[in-house]
């Protein structure tokens, strides 16, 4: 699965919380507020205008009727048509319509009075009980909001020459119908145009995020070990995505170089660590021994504690010019130059079986190295082997195992042999043995010393094998070329 879809599908499943949602979220609700606040203009000022038609037609009857000088007996023969027309309609609220105006006459305790001998209608009385006082409504030149049998009215009020005092009412029922119809449409259209914004903001977002997306692959797939990827250019990108873009990709330059660098140094840091902890183990060792002979005594023979004396004096030069090479390989990172010269190789594997008898007395040692075997080698490196291998055998094999070390020249190469006796291995830890750092059954050792075998091997142009089988204990056999190999 790509990342972008994965990333796209996870941005679906958080919703708001993904940046393309909250975009598309700021957008809506910023023109969702544009419309509210729009909406909420148009329709105040659409009721502040019709309010105003109609308090104007209020006022412009009030100031009429009251300048007119006119009593309620001369007005009488006005409304006689209206009272008639009240009196002969049906008096179920239910069937009578509401009149979109009202006139009514009330004295000066607010009760409504008849006109020409007709009683007041239900709706004169219900509009003067709605109106507390009368003689406020008179004063105030701005009509009132009052509600006369559940419909709105806007009601002002007039005094005529004899003191009587008219109610002047008009219906704002049509006002509320179309303000609410006006608000209902706002709506409606308000909303088409919020999905509309929503699609065309999640379809321009999505197309300007696609460089974004990118980023995010490249990003995934160097965490997953690829520092070799960048992040591509894009035909859509904007500047600062560009900029960003070109960031980013140097950030990953100089990390992938960092990190090469980090590798390169932790490598060679582990193998120099490692290296020196092997190397300098098996020398240190001899002098340990020889010694510890010293030091008990049994060396009473002259000539035996001069031969140990030249002994440690020649495992501690060995050991400092290891020291010395290790330095050397940690201050310039890379291998000392090989000093080749013709050495008895014989000599050295009866030093190496010497050694292992003073380390392991119990131990049964076989060597088969009579005379002298000439060899065009670098000593040093060759009683590196030698003495990994014979370190690879007291640590892996019982101390009474047997083990035969041998060298012999034929068909124009030397052999050298390590053969024990221990639990050998299997297949599988056989195909690895030479790997760095690899312990068969996570047994003792730094699992390097094999590995140094092969490596200095391969730098004398030969070649290394082994031969194992569980219980058959493990036989190493060294392969040097027979440049100047001479036998005596």
């Amino acid at each position: 699965m790509r990342v972008p879809r994965l990333l796209w599908a996870l941005g679906c499943e958080r919703g708001i919380h993904s940046l393309r949602g909250k975009l598309t979220l700021a957008n809506v609700v910023l023109l969702a507020l544009g419309i509210v606040a729009a909406t909420v203009v148009s329709v105040m000022g659409m009721r502040y205008y019709l309010l105003d038609q109609i308090d104007t037609e209020l006022t412009k009857t009030r100031d009429s009727l009251g300048g007119s000088q006119l009593t309620l007996r001369e007005i009488d023969s006005l409304s006689v048509l209206g009272f008639v027309r009240d009196r002969l309609a049906p008096q179920t609220l239910e069937e009578q319509p509401r009149p979109d105006s009202i006139f009514a006459a009330v004295d000066s305790g607010g009760e409504p009075v008849g006109i020409l001998g007709f009683q007041p209608t239900d709706v004169q009385r219900d509009l003067a009980d709605a109106v507390d006082d009368p003689r406020t409504l008179i004063e105030d030149p701005e009509p009132h909001d009052v509600t006369v049998q559940g419909a709105d009215y806007r009601v002002t009020g007039t005094r005529l020459a004899d003191g009587t005092q008219i109610l002047l009412a008009t219906s704002s029922e049509g006002l509320h119908t179309g303000v609410a119809k006006a608000v209902k449409f706002d709506l409606a259209i308000g909303t088409l145009l919020l999905a509309l914004l929503a699609c065309l903001t999640m379809f321009s977002v999505r197309r300007r995020m696609r460089p974004l997306e990118d980023m995010v692959e490249t990003s995934s797939a160097i965490a997953e070990g690829d520092l070799t990827r960048r992040v591509p250019s894009s035909r859509e990108a904007t500047l600062e995505v560009e900029q960003l873009r070109l960031a980013l990709n140097s950030m990953l330059h100089q990390v992938e170089s960092a990190y090469r660098t980090r590798e390169r140094s932790a490598a060679q840091l582990r193998r120099f660590v490692a290296d020196a902890s092997h190397e300098l183990r098996t020398p240190l060792s001899a002098i340990r021994g020889y010694l510890q002979l010293y030091d008990k005594g049994m060396l009473s023979d002259p000539d035996e504690r001069k031969r140990a004396w030249e002994r440690v004096l020649a495992e501690t030069d060995r050991m400092g010019r290891l020291v010395d090479e290790l330095l050397t390989l940690a201050r310039l990172d890379q291998q000392p130059e090989l000093r080749f010269r013709n050495v008895d190789i014989s000599r050295l594997v009866r030093d190496a079986a010497e050694d292992l008898r003073v380390q392991q007395p119990d131990r049964p040692i076989t060597v088969d190295a009579d005379g002298s075997l000439l060899v065009h080698a670098d000593e040093s490196g060759l009683r590196q082997v030698l003495g990994n291998l014979m370190g690879n055998v007291r640590t892996h094999t019982p101390a009474d195992a047997p083990v035969r070390l041998g060298v012999e020249r034929a068909d124009g190469v030397v052999r050298l042999c390590v053969a024990d006796k221990g639990p050998g291995l299997g297949p599988q830890d056989a195909a690895r043995v030479f790997d760095r750092f690899f312990r068969a059954g996570g047994g003792a050792g730094s699992g390097l010393g094999l590995a140094i075998v092969q490596g200095v091997v391969r730098a004398h142009g030969g070649e290394v094998s082994v031969r194992t089988a569980p219980g058959e204990g493990l036989a190493v056999t060294v392969t040097l070329p027979g440049r100047a190999a001479v036998r005596s």
